[in-house]
């Protein structure tokens, strides 16, 4: 009977270890690596100790009429241990898993996190921060642009500077526009882009240029008042850019 009762303790202490981690099972993900590891060496030593009491009992037994009931334990036993070993495949299991999701959610992460972050470039001499997307549409625009297509350059570049207004290709991109306007013979277009590279970027090296580019659509709208005009501005505004020097031949021209 003594014998008997320590095996029912035995067998009580390994239903209860199983029974203690199988929420483990389900909700594996609200513990760390470390608890993890921790309840899977736990089991395990359980295990070690379950099969070690078990051999030893069978190579102590003396009773030979014991010997059926002792088998009949330990058979018990050994589909305890089996359960309970099948507890510490799936914990494994769910671990690693969780650790892949882990990883997996870190480099998603890391990659959006990158996609946001700006990039230095070089304006005009000055180094400036860009964002990715940013960048990546003022490319697509210039592309056009350079193709030749300037309907689509100009619809681009629009976008773009409807999308990034504060963006630092502002003073490029609107006179890109003003030039895409100019080369499909959209003249008032192109001096409404244009008037807004001097109004918004006065600084920029852009600024002369898009006057000479007004002056330019002014001609070509006939309008030689208004194109002295401009032009005139642009050599009182900036007297030392190759604009100026450009504007003060044209004016001669326009004598």
């Amino acid at each position: 009977m003594i014998m008997n009762n320590h095996f029912k303790s035995t067998i009580v202490a390994a239903l209860f270890a199983a029974f203690s981690y199988a929420p483990l099972q389900a909700h594996a993900g609200i513990f760390d690596d470390n608890e993890a590891r921790k309840a899977i060496l736990d089991i395990r030593s359980r295990l070690d100790a379950l099969e070690s009491d078990s051999k030893a009992h069978v190579e102590t037994k003396a009773d030979k009429s014991s010997v059926l009931d002792l088998a009949n334990q330990n058979e018990q036993l050994r589909q305890d241990i089996a359960k309970l070993r099948g507890q510490i495949e799936l914990l494994t299991n769910d671990l690693a898993n969780a650790q892949q999701r882990q990883k997996d959610f870190y480099i998603d992460l890391d990659r959006r996190l990158r996609v946001l972050e700006p990039q230095q470039v070089t304006l005009d001499g000055k180094q400036v921060n860009v964002l990715a997307g940013e960048q990546k549409a003022y490319d697509a625009a210039f592309a056009l642009f350079k193709a030749g297509d300037y309907k689509n350059a100009s619809a681009a570049f629009s976008d773009f500077m409807r999308r990034y207004p504060s963006t630092a290709y502002g003073a490029t991109a609107q006179y890109l526009l003003g030039n895409a306007y100019y080369a499909q013979n959209d003249y008032n277009n192109a001096i409404a882009a244009q008037q807004a590279v001097v109004k918004n970027y006065p600084d920029s090296t852009k600024a002369p240029e898009a006057l000479l580019n007004i002056a330019s659509s002014h001609i070509e709208l006939k309008d030689k008042a208004a194109a002295k005009k401009t032009l005139s501005e642009l050599v009182a505004q900036y007297p030392d850019s190759a604009a100026a020097r450009t504007a003060k031949e044209r004016l001669k021209a326009l004598k």
